[in-house]
């Protein structure tokens, strides 16, 4: 008799521990409805009400998601997608800013020396210039070719090809030194310039550059005329800016 009773307590306690864990499963998981509305209380015939998918099966079922569920709206999608605009609007901006060609400049300084020397019918010239090349780009420059073309009273008495020249780093100025050989033979100009009568033999030189340049995968030409005087007789041309 004892035996029973205990028996009888035992099942009871399993049928109330059962029940309370299907009241929590059912709060948790509530019971699934028909389409239709007939029914609310209908078992899923999927996880047989208890709201766990068997194992094995994950991929063989479909979830059904209404369409209120908050899954389907994610948060802060506005920000997300104004923050992502933003950012790519940023990093074109900073592509343009830094890879925008600008100007470089091709500026003569001065005259460094003139030396002077005389043939039978020539006046010989090494006329030595300084230059600046400014470069402000964020990117190096090439130099390609260095054209000089040097003149007294429209007529060529000199030429000067260098392609040599070394490559300008970003953001920075470089002075090169040029020395162009000018030959005078025209008899008034011989004249003048032999003369020794004549104290100070001033002659203007017109200088004609162009400079070819390289750089973002295009080419460029940049042109300067500029004068300078020298004196043609002696080599008493001392240093001076160029005008």
């Amino acid at each position: 008799m004892v035996t029973l009773g205990n028996n009888n307590n035992h099942t009871e306690g399993d049928d109330l521990k059962n029940g309370s864990e299907k009241e929590r499963t059912l709060k948790h998981f509530p019971p699934y409805g028909t389409m239709s509305g007939s029914s609310s209380a209908d078992t899923c015939p999927t996880c047989r009400g208890t709201g766990r998918i068997p194992r094995g099966h994950a991929d063989q079922l479909v979830a059904v998601i209404p369409c209120n569920d908050v899954r389907l709206k994610p948060r802060r999608t506005k920000l997300y997608v104004c923050a992502s605009m933003v950012l790519c609007l940023l990093f074109c901006c900073l592509i343009l800013y830094f890879l925008f060609p600008r100007s470089v400049t091709l500026t003569p300084v001065s005259v460094l020396s003139v030396t002077v020397y005389f043939t039978s019918d020539t006046v010989e010239m090494e006329v030595t210039n300084l230059i600046n090349i400014t470069n402000q780009n964020f990117v190096p420059v090439q130099i390609v070719e260095f054209d000089i073309q040097c003149l007294v009273s429209d007529a060529i008495v000199g030429k000067t090809k260098i392609s040599n020249m070394t490559s300008i780093p970003s953001r920075s100025q470089k002075s090169y030194i040029i020395k162009n050989e000018l030959s005078l033979s025209d008899k008034g100009l011989n004249t003048y310039c032999k003369s020794s009568s004549i104290k100070i033999h001033t002659l203007f030189l017109e200088l004609q550059m162009t400079l070819n340049i390289s750089y973002l995968s295009h080419t460029e030409q940049l042109s300067l005329d500029t004068f300078e005087y020298i004196d043609c007789g002696t080599n008493s041309t001392i240093p001076h800016p160029v005008t």
